[in-house]
């Protein structure tokens, strides 16, 4: 097709049209009418539109028409009806290529605007170059990355635009392409960089294309300036790092915190401890104030009554000795004589008590462990104690098992003695007293049945306590130290005693200790 414009095409088609009709008209030639006719048509494929085409298929219709009207004689033979519609024939078919032609440039044009809107407009740059690696093409997009104008680089190789360092390697790796070309990403797995017209090096991603025209290949490479991706990736980086760095430090600080938390809750549940402690020792001694205050009432109250009933006793019983002076009155004089011994042998007892406690607590009673018969001891402890039964009193002993055992022979008998001596005083006249001892796995058990007035159970819990006394034995004589003494000896020989007492039934003490502690 020739380059031609739309208002050359159509002074061009005039023209043809205004010859066409002169020479028809002057000339009469018929053939050379019709030729320059079919060209005004061809001459209009060059103007846009279908108006352009149907107004010069128009024309030549009418100028047909027209000489044929003119210079034939007889237009309705059969000759020249054929002749005219053979030329209006050719004419038709002139304009449907003529129309067909304007389609196909119409469609090419159209493509063409949009190729070129698509290459000038690409936010991507753009590369075009031949099989030498010469650059052919080069849209805005290129120009603005690279700072270069087309024409500064059209027929230059690809290679301006590259580092020195990368332009030996990218001559093979370009010349191999050639070879074996493909679409696909350059440079995969490699990091790549462009040189600016200002030698200015900067990072691309870079996409490979190619195709055919006749014999000639090129190759279209798709630019992108990926500057601004590697900073951001390089602040993401750096970021994580940071991030990371202050992650770290605050790990550190977690565990320092974890650990000084630690300490600090070490040290408030020391202290909290140290005054659960505090609060238990006071509480102890609170209440072991009490119980010295509460003992001390009892030791006054029991002392004002345990030494004043036998000393008034013991002064009684001397005013009235002074009185009897006959040997008639021998009798009443032995029996005063009774009541101040009696008297004063419970006042030996009371002071022995106090000497036994004091030494308790002092720490200066020790256990001494010897080998002896517990059989032949009871028996002579309870025979030692007869001149304490009351009439009609007696003691039933029984023992099984060994008789030779281990343990503190002295501490033991103290121990009888107190608690059968107990037996005997809160029980009545006829009542017998059982003392049952029993050697068995390495432990000995001791206990003392009597038929006497029995315990509370509300005094149960206290009768180990010093000074204390049930209130239905306050008639009858005793310090209330007795059962706490015999507890501490027990205690010492690393054994243990239990109680059990009903009123007026009995009471029944039982205690069990190692017999062969060495």
């Amino acid at each position: 097709m020739l380059h031609i414009n739309e208002r050359q095409a159509l002074v061009y088609t005039v023209i043809t049209f205004v010859v066409t009709a002169l020479i028809a008209y002057f000339f009469r030639g018929q053939f050379i009418m019709v030729g320059g006719l079919l060209i005004g048509i061809f001459l209009t494929a060059f103007i846009p539109g279908k108006n352009s085409t149907l107004v010069a298929s128009a024309i030549s219709v009418i100028l047909i028409i027209i000489i044929a009207i003119i210079y034939e004689p007889d237009v309705t033979s059969e000759s020249s009806f054929k002749q005219n519609g053979l030329r209006l024939l050719v004419i038709f078919f002139t304009h449907i290529v003529v129309m067909h032609l304007k389609n196909l440039y119409a469609n090419i044009r159209s493509d063409k605007a949009h190729m070129t809107s698509l290459f000038e407009n690409a936010t991507e740059g753009i590369l075009l170059t031949d099989k030498e690696g010469k650059i052919v093409l080069m849209n805005p997009a290129a120009e603005n990355m690279f700072g270069y104008k087309a024409l500064e680089l059209t027929g230059n190789t690809v290679d301006v635009l590259l580092p020195g360092q990368f332009r030996h390697v990218h001559t093979g790796m370009r010349e191999k392409f050639y070879h074996e070309p493909s679409n696909r990403p350059m440079g995969i797995g490699r990091e790549l960089f462009a040189k600016r017209k200002d030698e200015k090096e900067f990072p691309v991603e870079i996409s490979l294309s190619h195709y055919q025209e006749g014999n000639q290949m090129y190759v279209i490479a798709f630019i992108v300036d990926i500057t601004n991706r590697k900073e951001a990736e390089r602040r993401l980086i750096q970021q994580k790092k940071e991030l990371e760095r202050v992650t770290e430090q605050i790990r550190k600080l977690n565990t320092e915190l974890e650990i000084k938390v630690e300490e600090r809750t070490e040290i408030l549940k020391e202290a909290l401890q140290k005054l659960e402690r505090s609060q238990k020792e006071l509480s102890a001694a609170l209440d072991k104030e009490k119980e010295l205050n509460e003992i001390k009432s009892r030791f006054v109250s029991m002392a004002s009554h345990e030494f004043r009933t036998p000393l008034s006793t013991v002064l009684s019983s001397a005013s009235l000795l002074s009185k009897y002076t006959t040997t008639e009155e021998q009798e009443k004089r032995n029996r005063h004589i009774e009541k101040i011994r009696s008297s004063v042998k419970h006042l030996n007892d009371i002071l022995e008590d106090f000497l036994s406690l004091g030494k308790l607590d002092e720490g200066k009673v020790d256990a001494h462990y010897v080998d002896f018969d517990l059989k032949e001891l009871i028996d002579d402890t309870v025979d030692e104690m007869g001149g304490l039964l009351k009439n009609d009193q007696h003691i039933l002993i029984e023992h099984e098992g060994l008789n030779e055992v281990h343990t503190d022979k002295k501490l033991l008998k103290n121990i009888i003695i107190n608690l059968v001596s107990n037996a005997i005083k809160f029980s009545d006249e006829g009542n017998t007293i059982t003392v049952k001892s029993t050697v068995s796995d390495g432990k000995a058990t001791v206990s003392v049945v009597d038929e006497g007035l029995g315990i509370s159970k509300e005094d149960q819990e206290h009768l180990f306590s010093t000074f204390f006394r049930g209130k239905n034995v306050t008639n009858i004589q005793g310090t209330g130290m007795g059962l706490h003494i015999v507890k501490r000896y027990i205690d010492l020989l690393d054994g243990d005693i239990t109680l059990q007492s009903q009123l007026n039934k009995g009471t029944t003490v039982i205690f069990t200790i190692p017999i062969n502690q060495r």
